[in-house]
């Protein structure tokens, strides 16, 4: 709510009237968030799946080794948590990625 002050210049009595007039906006709504998930596959060379993490999702070679290895362990990881249309692209670049040098690696989202 935003308030501002509103003066009349002449009023009946000769004095200076003041008053606050409130203008109400309605709340907007946060969009929903996504979670970005990399799945564990036996083909998919580690190497390739840290390349793809510092690559889309800009993480160090220390934070992309890491979290591959919890993919490895796990069997998948949250990689980033996104607006849908981000999401969205982070998962059709990783996939693609992943089809142009014919490995399986899957990447999918999931609302948080």
């Amino acid at each position: 709510m935003q308030a501002y002050w509103i003066m009349s210049a002449n009023s009946d009595d000769g004095e200076d009237d003041f008053g606050v007039a409130l203008d109400t906006r309605p709340k907007t709504k946060r969009p929903p968030l996504y979670k970005v998930m990399i799945l564990n596959d036996d083909y998919t060379p580690m190497e390739f799946v840290i390349m793809i993490l510092e690559r889309f999702f800009g993480m160090t070679h220390q934070e992309s080794f890491d979290l591959m290895l919890t993919v490895h362990k796990k069997g998948l990881a949250v990689v980033g948590v996104f607006s849908h249309e981000i999401a969205e692209t982070k998962v059709t670049q990783v996939i693609d990625m992943a089809q142009k040098h014919s490995h399986p690696l899957q990447c999918t989202l999931e609302k948080e």
